[in-house]
């Protein structure tokens, strides 16, 4: 693999507590910033929020620090394509926030913020109880722009699930893929950038390949995407042959691949050109935008997604207000969990210099690593680090990579088992959780 001055290692540094002095400038700020006090809050408790309400305590001890996230348990969007697959137990996605409570000091409180009250600095929660805050931290992940893709609104998606938020869409998906006759069709849609996780829909279809060849020899699935080109693709189509034949069809847009309707009753979509596709169970990932609570606090702009200042990510539009994770526009930075967590720990360091009064580091960076699983011992991998460069957010020259393709079986299955590392040692960073 060719990754220059990135690797596995360098990534794992990033997420855990060997990247401190890369992302918080070493043990001078913690020391300068640790008798200061502060209110944080942070809403949203998944890879970007949980991981700053963390950092911040670990960074100043002595700031207020709380999380809001109504789920008492945080289910996972990464890996739930291996549940699809019959790999994992969903049990397994689900982390708690006790390390967050117990061994940090962060106050947990399980609600929905419903309102931002951005004058007066206040979250408004659910009950209608108010959090005050001298810095808000928003990770919200996404919403979705129902009714954008003809057809296809909330009522539509009981029959024609997205499961692009683990949870109840992730089971009914599951529910239906186990009920459909061998031989069907599975029908996969997918967007155009930028959405949550861009590898997502191409492991969901592997594991859905994988599960049909495991479990219903005789079935197909059919992807139709409204782009011609996306993450790592000479490498999934060639994991696609390699380990399930003709058993999945790709169709890009200049092929008559974009879904312009939707028809969940029938269970059929119509295509840009005019044909009709009729799927025996029907996955819709529609377009999105970011959560609603970064709406109500006004920081959206007229593409549905946050505008940030590239360094410190705060929000051009509200001051004192950070926003990390999916919601961001921080291209070329993609919408994934790994780098939510590298944002969320940039950001801690931020507010904790900012409320000490000192300057936040000079030159920030960030990293991603994707692990995309394609069969259970057949993984593929891209990866980047990130800086900010007159002004804007640029990769790294020369710091990233893909997997080879003209990698051993051997390779492919190390990649595999490297991805269950990963997501082993996120979840340890973020929730101090190990999966089950």
């Amino acid at each position: 693999m060719k990754h220059g001055a990135f690797n596995r290692r360098n990534a794992l540094k990033l997420m855990g507590t060997g990247g401190l002095g890369l992302l918080f400038g070493g043990a001078a700020v913690r020391g300068s910033a640790s008798s200061r006090s502060g209110r944080v809050v942070v809403v949203g408790g998944g890879f970007g929020g949980a991981t700053a309400a963390k950092y911040l305590k670990r960074i100043s001890p002595g700031l207020d620090v709380t999380l809001v996230e109504p789920a008492k348990r945080y289910y996972t969007c990464p890996f739930t394509n291996l549940y699809l697959g019959g790999l994992r137990e969903f049990e397994s996605l689900g982390h708690g926030y006790d390390e967050l409570r117990d061994r940090y000091g962060v106050r947990v409180v399980h609600a929905m913020a419903k309102d931002i009250d951005v004058s007066g600095k206040k979250v408004v929660l659910e009950d209608g109880s108010e959090l005050p805050w001298d810095r808000l931290v928003l990770s919200p992940g996404i919403d979705f722009r129902w009714g954008a893709l003809e057809g296809y609104d909330e009522a539509a998606s009981q029959k024609a699930p997205h499961a692009w938020k683990a949870g109840p869409q992730t089971h009914l998906l599951r529910r239906q893929l186990e009920a459909m006759e061998d031989g069907g069709t599975f029908i996969l849609v997918a967007p155009e950038n930028p959405y949550r996780c861009p590898p997502g829909p191409y492991e969901r279809v592997s594991m859905i390949a994988h599960y049909m060849k495991t479990h219903k020899p005789r079935s197909k699935v059919l992807l139709l995407d409204a782009k011609d080109v996306f993450s790592k693709q000479g490498l999934f189509q060639q994991g696609w042959r390699d380990n399930y034949g003709d058993r999945i069809e790709w169709v890009g847009r200049s092929d008559d691949g974009r879904v312009m309707r939707v028809d969940a009753d029938k269970l059929e979509v119509e295509t840009e050109f005019g044909t009709i596709h009729k799927a025996d169970v029907l996955n819709v990932v529609p377009p999105q935008k970011a959560g609603i609570i970064a709406e109500r606090a006004g920081v959206t702009d007229e593409t549905g997604w946050v505008p940030v200042d590239p360094a410190t990510f705060r929000a051009r539009r509200a001051e004192d207000i950070y926003v990390i994770g999916d919601a961001t526009e921080a291209a070329p930075m993609p919408k994934s969990g790994f780098v939510a967590n590298s944002q969320a720990k940039a950001v801690a360091r931020a507010i904790a210099a900012e409320l000490a009064g000192l300057d936040p580091i000079a030159e920030p960076g960030w990293a991603n690593t994707c692990y995309s699983v394609i069969a259970p011992d057949y993984g593929i991998t891209v990866a980047n680090v990130y800086e900010v460069h007159d002004g804007e957010l640029r990769e790294v020259p020369g710091s990233g990579g893909v997997s080879p393709m003209e990698a051993t079986p051997a390779f492919r299955s190390r990649e595999a088992a490297y991805a269950e590392a990963w997501y082993a040692a996120i979840a340890q960073d973020t929730w101090g959780t190990r999966p089950a």
